[in-house]
């Protein structure tokens, strides 16, 4: 069952960078609602409640509840902007949508059966996995919080493409449906061991009992003995 959000804000009537900043100090985020039938609006919602929303993987793909004075919608979150280097939300763009549409949204991959893969558990063969997420479309109701991709029955050098991966009822994979490539999603490699050839500098004693390096002289008496 999917997760359901449910978000409280109000309406903002002051815009611009300085409008912004006492918002946040008063912790506050400032948003913009839009889309759909309706014009777009200005919107502030508590940090803390929107902070604590963001860190759950299923807020950034599933259907929000968002509830503005009077006013409910349903909507997508289409983009949020983080503090570079302090864990604050600095703004977020919400887009309404509508039950009888098709929309479009980015949903993570989970891969599965790793721990019982015979290329990993057998072969000793190590989980690459080539995509995090995929773009699909569907009606909002059919929106999946993630998709599943198998690989317990992978062996070392084989792969999992998007057509391997089983799609709930209506939803689609944007690129498939518009004759794109079959990308792989997940593959079980080989570990790759690489070997360094020691190398001993110039003037520097070898261990006892070893040989230097065939055409090579380790001491000034080789040197002399040459001229």
């Amino acid at each position: 069952m999917a997760t359901k959000f449910e978000l409280t804000g109000e309406k903002r009537a002051d815009k611009g960078t300085s409008a912004n900043r006492r918002l946040r100090r008063a912790g506050k985020v400032p948003a913009v609602l839009y889309g759909g039938a309706k014009d777009a609006i200005m919107v502030t919602f508590d940090h803390d409640t929107i902070y604590h929303q963001l860190n759950n993987e299923a807020f950034h793909n599933s259907v929000l509840t968002v509830k503005v004075g009077s006013d409910t919608d349903q909507a997508i979150l289409r983009g949020v902007q983080m503090h570079p280097y302090r864990p604050k939300v600095i703004h977020m763009d919400l887009q309404r949508i509508s039950a009888t549409e098709k929309l479009h949204l980015e949903v993570p991959i989970h891969v599965l059966g790793e721990d019982v893969a015979p290329g990993v558990k057998q072969e000793g063969g190590v989980v690459s996995r080539l995509m995090a997420a995929v773009d699909i479309s569907c009606l909002p109701h059919q929106l999946p919080e993630y998709l599943d991709v198998d690989i317990s029955e992978l062996n070392i050098g084989e792969s999992v493409h998007l057509t391997d991966i089983r799609l709930p009822e209506g939803v689609t994979i944007t690129s498939l449906a518009h004759g794109g490539e079959d990308l792989p999603v997940a593959s079980v490699a080989a570990i790759r061991v690489v070997e360094e050839e020691a190398v001993v500098a110039e003037g520097e004693e070898l261990p006892e009992g070893e040989a230097p390096p065939e055409g090579e002289e380790t001491t000034p008496a080789a040197e002399e003995s040459e001229e």
